[in-house]
């Protein structure tokens, strides 16, 4: 028996070292993009586009660009709610992909949202090399008719958001002094490794001040329409208004952080009884299946909502449930925006950067314990799912005591 252990605890610190090599090595800057870069810094040292300023009363017209999904988009949503306080009169724009534009949409601070197909996020084929090009050009002659006074680029990396700044003839330019992005920046910080929802709020502080963690506003504003959409939803399965849910939420947007269906059944089944509440499987259309597959292992009844709502919508459903479990992904942010408790699996990702934001508490993560965790790598290409268990590591038990616990958080 000991020689078993023994033999599975060096089998489990070799796979661990032989992934954090290979992570180290796609972390790596490929040659294509060390000349991507070269060619970045000469388009930098350009003079600036002449820009319609908007300053038709002395206020400002501020661009806020987030490229990311659900999740990343909501942890920035603390810094537009900061920058409104203190900008009462100035107009602020977010441009954002397509897949965000309802997240961004429903925050009644933000005046006018804008899309974009950004280029690497957008999951359309890329036509050629020259399409991210042509597009950014594209893109910065609308917004130099448009006019801004500033320009802020939240994800850190986003040199194509930089870019776009920069083309469009914006004089301010706020973002972090990463090595593709620094030379198009005027005000470029220097990155700290800290919460998302942090980095985010230290971007406006040239409007705001420093926001302490605490004082950070993370609220999704619910919609009577959305309430009522999901009142009507639950009472055709005669479940009453005053019943609290459970809601599991079990994809994401990479194989690599979804935990295994037969698991979320097990955890359904148990917690169905022990918390008394009704449970809801969530997801996209494409997640219908999954869903689709956890209640089929079930013993109890479960309502299968993937694909049946709109993000209003699913903060309306997770607004009436005890707790809401799943994977890293942009609903458990969604959950927490809401009030609701949580317990979230982190596998690939960094829950110091990208965690649930909320008192502990109240918002369980679950990890693992392999040593090459986490690699911040969602897509292995062809490597063997096996090769990384971070998920899978954790427990039907250890998910079951964390939704104990979040579900009954306010009674200590």
């Amino acid at each position: 028996m000991a020689g078993n252990v023994s033999n599975k605890t060096a089998e489990r610190e070799a796979l661990a070292r032989r992934n954090r090599i290979l992570a180290e090595a796609m972390h790596a800057t490929p040659l294509k993009h060390r000349l991507r870069r070269g060619l970045l810094r000469a388009a930098a040292a350009l003079p600036p586009l002449p820009n319609q300023i908007y300053q038709p009363d002395g206020s400002e017209r501020i661009l806020l660009i987030r490229p990311d999904y659900m999740g990343d988009v909501l942890l920035t949503t603390p810094a537009l709610l900061a920058l409104r306080a203190a900008l009462p009169q100035a107009e602020l724009h977010a441009l954002v992909g397509p897949w965000s534009a309802e997240v961004i949409a429903s925050y009644p601070q933000i005046d006018l949202t804008l899309t974009v197909p950004f280029p690497a996020f957008s999951r359309a084929p890329k036509q050629n090399w020259r399409s991210p090009y042509e597009l950014v050009l594209s893109t910065a002659r609308q917004l130099r008719i448009i006019g801004y006074s500033a320009a802020v680029i939240f994800r850190p990396d986003h040199w194509w958001g930089a870019l776009l700044a920069k083309l469009a003839g914006i004089p301010l330019r706020i973002g972090y002094a990463l090595p593709d992005v620094a030379p198009f920046l005027t005000d470029a910080l220097n990155p700290e490794p800290q919460h998302a929802l942090l980095q985010n709020l230290k971007l406006v502080e040239r409007w705001t001040g420093t926001i302490a963690p605490a004082a950070a506003v993370y609220d999704f504003p619910l919609d009577d329409d959305d309430r009522g959409y999901i009142n009507g939803y639950l009472e055709e399965w005669d479940i009453r208004r005053e019943q609290r849910l459970l809601v599991i939420h079990a994809g994401s947007g990479a194989a690599l952080k979804n935990w295994p269906d037969e698991r979320w059944a097990a955890v359904a089944d148990t917690l169905a009884g022990q918390l008394e509440s009704p449970v809801v499987l969530t997801g996209s259309d494409h997640e219908l299946a999954t869903a689709r597959n956890i209640a089929g292992r079930m013993k109890e009844r479960a309502i299968v909502m993937a694909g049946d709502t709109r993000v209003g919508q699913l903060a309306a459903l997770f607004a009436r449930a005890r707790v809401v479990l799943g994977p890293d992904s942009g609903p458990l942010h969604l959950a927490a925006a809401v009030g609701t408790p949580t317990v979230a699996l982190f596998g690939p990702a960094d829950p110091a950067e990208f965690g649930t934001w909320g008192s502990p508490p109240k918002h369980f993560i679950l990890t693992s314990s392999i040593a090459c965790r986490p690699c911040r790598l969602m897509n292995w290409q062809n490597d063997a799912l096996e090769n990384h268990p971070c998920v899978r590591d954790i427990t039907v038990g250890q998910v079951l005591e964390a939704a104990r616990r979040a579900a009954h958080w306010d009674k200590g």
